[in-house]
Parts: C-alpha cells; structure tokens; sequence
C-alpha cells in the first residue's frame, strides 16, 4: 500500500505542472526513462535513407552508359567493395542513416548461377544493410532457396504483398513480415514492402512456385492504418520493386494515401529529381550498383519537416575499395575467376541494352539463333534489361565476349523451344507485347522492353491505342499471311503450357531442341568472332527517337 501511495504521490504531482503528459510518459520521466526514448525536442535532426537496388551480382567495376547531350557516354560504375566504401563514408558523416537494398540480389551473373546465390550471403551481410525487399528475380532457384538465401541475410526483410500458396489457390500467412520500425531522432519511421505481383507472367511460371502475389493496392490502406494510428508513425516509406511506372500508377492510387515516399526499384530508371504524383514522390536508383540513391529527412518537433533526395554516383576512381568485402569477393570467386574471365570472343561495337526498342546485345543473341537454326522463319528474345554494358577495348582493339557476360545477359540458360504459329497469332501476341511496355494504363505496364526478334519487320506507333500499335509487319520481306503457319523460336519458359512459346498461347507443334542458350552463344561467338552486332531496325518506332530510354511517360522524368 506505501508503494501504491508514492506512485499516486508521483504521479498527481506530475499532473500539477504536466497535466497533458501521458500518465505511461509520466512513468517514463519519474523513472529516469524519457531521454532513452529518444522524444523529440526542439533542434532539427537530418536523418538519412540510403537505397541500392538491382546490383544484379555485379561484383566488380563496369562499364556504364550516360546519356548525355543526346550521345552515350560510359564510364566505370560500381563493384560491391566501392558500394560498400561509399556507403559507410555516407553513414560516416551522418550516423542517423538506414540502408536498404530493394531487390534482385541474388541473380545476374556465373558466381550467383554456380553458387544458386550463395556467394552473396557473405557479401551482402558484411556490407550491413538495414532492410532488404525481396525483388522479382530472388525467386530463380525456388521459394525454397528464396527462404534459405533472403534468410540467411542478418537484416530484416519484409515484403507486404508474397504468400504462402497452401494449394488450390488457398492462400497461407504472409511470407516476410509485412513492416519494419526505424526509431530514429525520437520518432518512428515505418517501411512498408511490396514486390512485383506479376511474376509468374512476366518469368517462368515455376521459379515462384508456392507462392501468391497481391495486388499493393489489396492491403495497402490496411498497413497504412496500422503504421499510422497503431504504431504512429511520423513518416511511411514504401520500399517497392514494381517498376517505375507501376510505382507512379500505385503513387497516384488513393490507396496510398498516407505514404510519403516509394523508394523503387525493377525497371533499372534513374531518377535524379523526386517524381510529385498525387499521393506520394517516387523515386528509383539505376541499376547495377552504378548509383545509390539518398534521401534526407529533416525532423523537428516529432514530425518531418523536410525531404531532399539525390542519385549519387559510384565511381571507383574517386573511392577505395572496401578490405574486408573485397577479400570476401576474392575468396568466394576464386574457384570461377578464371572461367568466368576467358575470353570467348570480340565484339567491334559497345555492347549495352539500354534502348527500349533495339541493342547489340540483344542484336548479338538474335543473330546467334539464326544462325544455328536458318531454317526458322522469326526467332525471338525476351525484353530483358539486366546486363551492364562492355566497352572497354583490350589489347587487340576490340571488345572482349567472355563466358561471365554469356552469364551477365542471359543468366537462365534455357532450352531453345521451336513451334508454329499463324500470322493471326503473331499479330495479336504482337500487340499485347507492345502493350506490356506503351500501354496507357501505367498500372498494366509491364517491367521489360520491347520483345526482339528477327526475320519479322515492324513499323508501330508505341502511344497508339491497344490493338491498333502495329503500322506494317512483314516476314521474310513478305506481308504477314494471317492464315498461314510460320516457324517460330524462343527459350523455354519452365513452367509454361506446352502450347506457349514468349508468352504467346495455343502454338503448334511445339520442341525443345537439344541445345541450350548458352551453348548457341558460345559456339556462335567462337565461330564467327569478331561480331559487330548493329540492330538492324527490324523493330522501327514511328512516333519516338529510336533512342528511346524509357517507357515511362507523362511525367517529368528524363533517362541520363
């Protein structure tokens, strides 16, 4: 009873001169405890939200491409011990920093396919991320590696929007925590996290296997409410890799209403200057390591008075490599350096895959199938867009092909598949195909470029309605057939109906050859080196440059 006595004496003494103070805050101060909590006060606190996103597995420097007064220009970008190094010079001069990595960590080069990932547990633990999103690509070696790899991990990882598949479309508990908590400055910052839902459309229906994807605007306002009114917090951050257009499309939703930022991520866009949509700034920084995007936030009084956002640079000249994760790189490489570096092969010409609609690279593998099989009448590629550009010349003047990059552009070496399709088919794939990457609608965009192909022309206008892009198609140099059968060539999707061949349905006859990918790629390289892989406009967009850097449009946002 004494004791009761004293905490009511406390407390009601408390109330004479505080009587708006919290009776739990009141607890806090009699117990010494207010100042560890770490309440706002009156000065201003810059905290800091550093971001990488779609490194790829791409360890050492590169060869970058800037585009700059209307021409490329490359320089060397990146590497895992530079990103490191300039990551903890930024934590250096602001200790109030969080870093986040949003995705594709575990997939684009030989070590991550040799390894199933492995090798970049280590790394990516010593380089002492805050936060991690899983990105669309974690999913290539199966949920189970998934787990194993993005558990592995010493940081949280959340994903609002990926669950357990129980079977017959039944759907289980979430598979990452749905949200994570910064107390920083004496406020919370919360971090909400969603990945692509249309993974199995746009990959191999089979690398994401036992899992369900929402759409973000399903539970999004829950979350929102929960961060907000349960948990308070000042500030909501949306960590996503939806691609930018999605991102802006989610942005402008009135379920997200409530959240400040999206740090994106997916579609490899560099955004500089933060894109105002109706409910929230979206932002993405590159790809590749070649950037780390930093957004500040200025706090006073418990609220966020201030945000300024800036996409840094990673450039090796200026840096020193990191020690401790350099000697990680050295021993975890060790066993595929000397496989991953020799060099098969010379290209003439940069090689990039930049441009939405035409690249070398993409040019390169297109020839490297007609050439293996002359006999099909259209072969295709998919619009991928990871694989940093070579073009640095060696010794001999020209640009080396090594067996690393057959790995960098086309990590998944999947069997070539041949089918048969009819003109109306292909026209009509065509069409939705284009509409993937122009369509209006930014929500029904899809993450990728424009499908490649060879032995078809097409002349399309991008900003056309849905159904009505393509001007003039021609096969072999002829006018399409609708009713005709034509020879087509793809990679095998794992996962996809035997009667799909690139996301085209119904084919006929379909086959999987005996022949990988990979292996065409490198016997062709060997044969007929060195290439000089100029697209040759089978593609031809008639209503923007043939440069065009980016499907995102209507917004102010411009690809450098």
């Amino acid at each position: 009873m004494s004791n009761r006595r004293d905490f009511l004496k406390s407390v009601g003494t408390l109330g004479i001169g505080a009587s708006i103070v919290n009776p739990l805050d009141a607890l806090a101060i009699n117990s010494g405890e207010l100042k560890k909590k770490g309440l706002p006060d009156s000065q201003k606190t810059t905290i800091s939200i550093l971001q990488t996103t779609d490194v790829h597995c791409q360890i050492h420097p590169h060869d970058e491409l800037f585009w700059e007064n209307n021409k490329a220009v490359y320089r060397k970008t990146g590497g895992y011990a530079y990103i490191t190094s300039m990551l903890r010079d930024l934590k250096l001069k602001n200790p109030n920093s969080f870093t986040i990595d949003t995705g594709d960590m575990f997939q684009g080069s030989e070590l991550s396919v040799k390894t199933t990932g492995k090798a970049f547990v280590p790394i990516l633990n010593a380089m002492d991320y805050d936060l991690y999103l899983p990105g669309n690509w974690e999913v290539i070696y199966g949920k189970k590696n998934m787990q194993i790899l993005m558990g592995s991990l010493s940081a949280p990882k959340i994903c609002t929007n990926m669950y357990h598949d129980l079977g017959e479309g039944k759907r289980g508990e979430l598979i990452f925590q749905p949200y994570h908590i910064w107390h920083i400055a004496g406020v919370k910052i919360g971090f909400l996290g969603y990945t692509d839902p249309l993974v199995p459309i746009r990959q191999s229906p089979n690398y994401s296997k036992g899992i369900i994807y929402t759409k973000p605007e399903e539970n999004l306002a829950h979350y929102i409410d929960v961060l907000k009114n349960q948990e308070q917090c000042a500030y909501i951050i949306m960590i996503a890799h939806l691609g930018l257009s999605q991102q802006i499309a989610l942005a402008n939703m009135a379920e997200c209403d409530g959240v400040n930022y999206i740090l994106g991520g997916d579609t490899h866009e560099r955004v500089r200057k933060p894109i105002q949509c109706k409910y929230a700034k979206v932002v993405e920084p590159g790809a590749f390591g070649s950037f780390i995007g930093k957004l500040d936030l200025t706090i006073e009084a418990g609220k966020v008075v201030k945000d300024d956002y800036a996409l840094l640079e990673v450039s090796p000249s200026k840096l020193m490599p990191n020690n401790k994760v350099q000697k990680i790189l050295a021993e975890n490489e060790a066993l595929y350096r000397e496989h991953i570096n020799t060099v098969i092969g010379y290209s003439t010409i940069p090689l990039y895959r930049y441009f939405v609609v035409e690249n070398p690279i993409d040019t390169m593998i297109l020839n490297a199938l007609n050439w293996k099989f002359p006999e099909i009448d259209i072969v295709l590629s998919n619009g991928f867009r990871f694989c940093p550009p070579r073009t640095t010349p060696d010794h001999t003047g020209n640009i080396p092909i090594t067996n690393g990059l057959i790995f960098d552009m086309l990590p998944v070496d999947s069997n070539v598949r041949t089918a048969k399709a009819t003109g109306k088919q292909i026209r009509e794939w065509l069409e939705k195909e284009l509409n993937n990457v122009f369509a209006k609608d930014a929500s029904k965009r899809f993450g990728g470029w424009v499908v490649k192909f060879k032995g078809m022309e097409v002349q399309f206008n991008a900003y056309a309605e849905m159904g009505s892009r393509v001007k003039s198609l021609t096969i072999k140099g002829q006018p399409i057939d609708l009713e005709k059968q034509y020879s087509i060539l793809a990679c095998e999707r794992d996962g996809d109906p035997e009667d799909m061949l690139c996301r085209m349905k119904g084919v006929l006859e379909p086959h999987n050859t005996n022949v990988t990918l990979h292996a065409v790629m490198n016997e062709y390289v060997k044969v007929n080196s060195p290439l000089t892989p100029t697209p040759a406009k089978y593609a031809q967009i008639l209503d923007a440059p043939e440069t065009l850097l980016s499907q995102v449009s209507g917004v102010d946002y411009t690809f450098r």
